[in-house]
């Protein structure tokens, strides 16, 4: 198919191997996420070349982060031979500067209502990277702001939507008093406005490049499933997936619940017919709504395939969005060299393709399969040959060895137990194994700050009514605040036996005195009440989403801290051997610093050494949305492991890495199937909404399930389970001799490595994110 690639576009696709695109609309696939962000940099500069005037409208949120990045690069450092090599290489033949001022910027959407001036507000994202980053023209511009939006005379927006909630439904019932006369009178002036804004875009000719990012549901702007294929501009509401990935920048899914949108249409993006659109996608994250946006015909079900409407329509992806593409997948079996992960990936899709057993496939249906066809030396054999492998890899988790020095890291709190807990169950059992736990961030971003001022309110309360008695220690301000942490998670933990709710806040509000002694060094119950005040008002003034300042971020992480040491002391894991590293390159920032070596490796190849470990187990998260907290923690431990092998043989050191509820294996890339219980899985409940108590409420859930963490790791290992079941067939698991595995209702896959072989992933893994250093250390 001829789809007249611009000349940028071409280049890259020239060294992809993914070079003949069979969809409707065609996509190219970059090697990871920085060109990725360079191959939309490139191509808007050159569209901009070309229409200087033109109107543009630009995404917000992190998928963007390297096309801002690489752009300003480029604009800020035009005339360096190096640059300037760099641009025509990749397509960009031309000699004068861009300039951006004459563009149009049309604002894709907003949340309503927003006070522009929250730096969580799309308003103030775009002001800030686009029109002051990029050197747009204000004037030039069409922007959603709440407050410029016609409303009733007189009221602000708090006055007329309190706790910000909209009700749609008065646009079309009566108004039951006299603040839904005000409200329903506000909705129609916004829905006037959007029909304006709307006809001020198709006034400008439409939008002649679009850029954007695709959401979970596959909703690209605020267009969510199912959004009508003609619709405009308008105010509405979104679906649970799209509340859930907003649940970060509003401070919480009980916020972004009840908050509507400003979006443009579909219509409003196809307008013109001869613009450039482009959807961008990084990690295996996305690959599933990637396919079913680029594999169907046009469907409301996937908001992107209106695309189809336009000819310079484009998907641009990273490696592991396009990893489920038929074109793609094709393409990988046919050229790149067949290993055995291929063979039983292959054999464990046909499995499921067909919903057979996998004792029962034939051979004739396994030569009638693509895939499976194309496996060398294909027999009879092959099947069982299969089942085979992953029946060792059961039992390697079955008879684990002891004597073993475990290192568990996490990059955040509770990763490790939504991880493998079922095989730390087993582990820990025996008094040979030494286990230790990391936690690599502090954690603070998923705490509210309702949740931190209710548990202020109640430590205020135990104050009162003189029920946390450690304060009256003549030295408790002094020093011993600092002793006895332990006590605090006995304490707790008894109050859980006893099914003591009380005494289990009180546990808590013990832990949150001592936080707050260390954190301001109060010297007296005075300065203790007086900072517990301080911080009510402090909470009480933040907009909901706010970053919080750096003293509340780790009181914080202090609580997530004591929830950790909570979880592991049910298993009689002290607090010395629980280690909260607080790395610093974790600030709460939208686009997150690097790891430094002196700053966040030193303390982690220190720990490593300290402990000696046989095993280190670590999030082995596939490329994400680029450069997030998983992958910076996983380059910081392989960084720390290369210093590490300068003076030691690391030949006998094992990795193990998991996944929990943000990826998942598959069970080819497994080398360890860990049995889990229905005991197991009640465990994991329990001890997950005793413990994580921030967590409880699913303040920021996954979009796959509307609950706790802990839930949708049950889904998850369920999940597992039912498809090795489908391969090894059912009679396998409860005939089996051994009890373990007859009570086997989940499993949890494991990646196991030698030091060596992680340490040539994790470097495969940084060079996806080669070429970040070149901009970092200039913006």
């Amino acid at each position: 198919m001829n789809y007249n690639f611009s000349h940028c576009e071409s280049a890259f696709l020239n060294n992809s191997n993914y070079q003949n695109p069979s969809t409707p609309v065609p996509y190219i696939v970059v090697d990871h996420y920085p060109d990725l962000g360079l191959l939309t940099a490139l191509r808007f500069l050159e569209w901009v070349t070309e229409n200087p005037e033109g109107v543009i409208s630009l995404p917000t949120g992190k998928t963007p982060e390297y096309f801002i990045k690489w752009t300003h690069y480029l604009l800020s450092n035009w005339t360096d031979p190096a640059q300037e090599k760099l641009r025509r290489d990749k397509g960009l033949d031309i000699d004068n500067k861009p300039d951006l001022s004459r563009l149009q910027f049309i604002q894709i959407d907003e949340f309503y209502p927003i006070n522009p001036s929250q730096t969580n507000s799309f308003h103030n994202y775009v002001q800030e990277f686009y029109i002051k980053g990029f050197k747009l023209n204000t004037d030039r511009g069409l922007f959603i702001n709440c407050e410029t939006i016609p409303r009733t005379a007189g009221k602000s927006l708090d006055e007329i939507f309190p706790d910000s909630r909209v009700d749609l439904s008065l646009r079309t019932r009566d108004p039951k008093n006299a603040l839904e006369e005000t409200q329903q009178e506000t909705i129609l002036l916004v829905d006037q406005w959007c029909t304006e804004y709307e006809e001020k875009v198709r006034e400008l000719g439409g939008i002649g490049f679009f850029l954007g990012g695709i959401g979970p549901d596959g909703h690209i702007a605020f267009n969510v499933r199912g959004s009508d294929h003609n619709s405009t501009t308008r105010l509405t509401g979104t679906n649970f997936e799209t509340q859930a990935s907003a649940a970060t920048d509003l401070g919480g899914i009980e916020i972004s619940r009840n908050r509507l949108v400003i979006t443009i249409g579909l219509a409003t993006i196809t307008a013109n017919t001869d613009a450039t659109a482009i959807i961008m996608a990084a990690g295996e994250a996305k690959a599933d709504i990637v396919k079913a946006s680029l594999e169907h015909n046009e469907d409301i079900h996937y908001p992107a395939t209106v695309l189809q409407k336009l000819k310079g329509s484009r998907f641009y992806l990273t490696k592991g969005a396009a990893v489920g593409l038929k074109d793609v997948v094709i393409q990988d079996l046919q050229h790149e060299s067949w290993t055995q992960e291929k063979t039983e990936r292959s054999v464990v899709q046909l499995c499921q393709r067909l919903n057979k057993f996998g004792h029962h496939l034939t051979l004739e249906e396994l030569k009638n399969d693509h895939a499976c066809s194309l496996i060398p030396n294909l027999n009879e054999n092959t099947v069982s040959d299969v089942i085979d492998a992953f029946k060792m890899r059961l039992d390697k988790a079955v008879n684990m060895a002891n004597g073993e020095t475990v290192l568990h890291t996490g990059p955040h709190h509770d990763d490790i137990i939504l991880g493998y807990l079922p095989l730390i169950i087993h582990q820990i059992r025996s008094p040979t194994n030494k286990h230790y736990f990391a936690n690599m961030t502090s954690g603070f971003t998923s705490v509210t700050n309702s949740y931190l001022y209710g548990v202020l309110k109640k430590t205020a309360e135990f104050l009162k009514q003189g029920k946390v008695q450690m304060i009256n220690y003549p030295d408790f301000f002094d020093e011993g605040y600092r002793f006895k942490w332990d006590k605090d998670v006995y304490h707790y933990l008894d109050r859980i036996a006893a099914n003591n709710k009380e005494g289990q806040s009180r546990g808590l509000s013990h832990r949150l005195v001592r936080i707050l002694v260390e954190i301001y060094g109060l010297q007296s119950v005075s300065d203790l009440n007086d900072k517990i005040v301080e911080t009510f008002s402090y909470l009480e003034s933040c907009y909901d989403g706010e970053k919080n300042k750096p003293d509340i971020q780790r009181m914080k992480g202090m609580v997530r801290e004591f929830e950790e040491e909570l979880a592991w002391a049910h298993y009689g894991v002290k607090v010395k051997d629980i280690h909260h590293l607080r790395l610093g390159f974790y600030k709460g920032d939208i686009f997150t610093e690097n790891p430094q070596e002196k700053r966040d490796v030193a303390p982690v190849l220190g720990l490593i050494r300290n402990i000696n470990p046989t095993i280190i187990t670590l999030a082995m998260d596939p490329e994400g949305s680029g450069p997030d907290t998983h992958y910076k923690v996983l380059q910081t431990l392989a960084e720390a492991l290369r210093l590490w092998q300068q003076d030691t043989d690391l030949e006998n050191i094992r990795i193990w890495g998991y996944r929990n509820v943000w990826y998942r294996f598959d069970p080819a890339e497994a080398d360890i199937l860990v049995p889990v219980s229905l005991n197991s899985m009640a465990t994991l409940r329990d001890t997950f909404m005793t413990c994580y108590l921030s967590q409880q409420d699913a303040s920021f859930p996954s979009y796959e399930l509307d609950g706790p963490f802990c839930d949708l790791t049950q889904k998850v290992w369920v999940e597992q389970h039912e498809l090795m079941e489908l391969v090894l067939g059912r009679n396998f698991w409860y005939e089996h001799e051994h009890p373990q595995l007859r009570a086997t209702h989940g499993l949890v896959f494991l990646k196991e490595m030698s030091a060596d072989q992680f340490l040539v992933e994790a470097r495969r893994l940084e060079r996806s994110m080669e070429g970040v250093s070149n901009f970092t250390q200039d913006n």
